[in-house]
């Protein structure tokens, strides 16, 4: 439930932001009428994402079982994927998102309303998608619709709630720190996804050696124990995973937790203005 928890909010969180200078750049540039196409927008988005979620949920339902472990496991995997560029790409840009995004409102307003409904789809409906994703692929890998949904739908709510701050200007975090250190938790939950990935794809027969165990500890950490429920619900533990699962673990985890816990690499410039300014949200009207 905490790691669907931590994608809803860190997800939801980034689509707030988006929303949030979006606004705030309309209302501070005098365009206060131009603010119904971005609702629109988000509301697109909002509704394309929730039709994906259903999309995967009641259409691999009426699948083989081995269609559906293979459907899972492929989703599970792509999913990994989109989770681990959208880590890095928000560590690369996290200082420079409000600019950034300011820059495309500009040349959206000026090509009309139109653009503006598809600047904002598209700056909060990738989060959306890849939040359907991600928690598919959880309720699948926990065989519990209910807590994964929940776990979600409250980190959701915690994002909405901390962007109407930031919009108010009662709340300013380092959003450099917030999403390294969180990044970093999701990445060690996309490595639990891409093991249960791999098993899926091993029930599949898509990949061999599904009978070849790395170790068996279910005498230790009882699957329906309450601290093996809440280390399959966080990290998709499994007691008794494949050889196969453990290498695939640990190929993703090693390398890519590495090398995004690695320092920025030095830039060879002046060194920054004692005045320069922290990466801190800053969008209130």
């Amino acid at each position: 439930m905490f790691g669907n928890y931590l994608i809803g909010l860190r997800e939801g969180l980034e689509a707030s932001l988006v929303v949030c200078i979006l606004i705030a750049y309309l209302v501070k540039t005098d365009n206060k009428s131009r603010l119904a196409p971005v609702w629109t927008g988000v509301a697109i988005a909002v509704a394309l994402s929730l039709a994906f979620g259903a999309l995967l949920q009641f259409g691999s339902s009426t699948l083989t079982f081995q269609a559906q472990e293979i459907l899972g496991g492929t989703l599970s995997i792509l999913s990994v994927g989109l989770v681990t560029w959208m880590v890095f790409w928000m560590r690369r840009t996290a200082r420079h998102l409000k600019s950034e995004l300011q820059g495309k409102l500009d040349a959206a307003l000026a090509l009309g309303t139109g653009a503006l409904v598809i600047t904002a789809f598209l700056a909060v409906g990738r989060e959306g998608l890849e939040t359907s994703l991600f928690i598919w692929t959880a309720v699948q890998a926990s065989g519990d619709g209910v807590r994964p949904l929940v776990g979600a739908l409250l980190g959701l709510t915690t994002s909405v709630v901390l962007g109407w701050l930031f919009y108010k200007g009662t709340l300013r975090i380092n959003l450099a720190k917030f999403f390294r250190w969180t990044g970093a938790m999701l990445v060690l939950v996309a490595a639990g996804v891409l093991a249960y990935g791999i098993h899926d794809l091993q029930e599949g027969d898509i990949l061999p050696g599904l009978r070849n165990r790395a170790f068996d500890i279910s005498g230790t950490i009882p699957p329906d124990s309450w601290y093996g429920t809440l280390l399959k619900g966080i990290f998709n533990f499994q007691p008794d995973p494949t050889v196969l699962q453990v290498i695939m673990w640990l190929l993703y985890l090693t390398p890519v937790m590495a090398l995004f816990l690695a320092p920025d690499r030095a830039r060879p410039t002046a060194p920054p203005l004692k005045s320069a300014s922290r990466p801190t949200t800053d969008c209130p009207p």
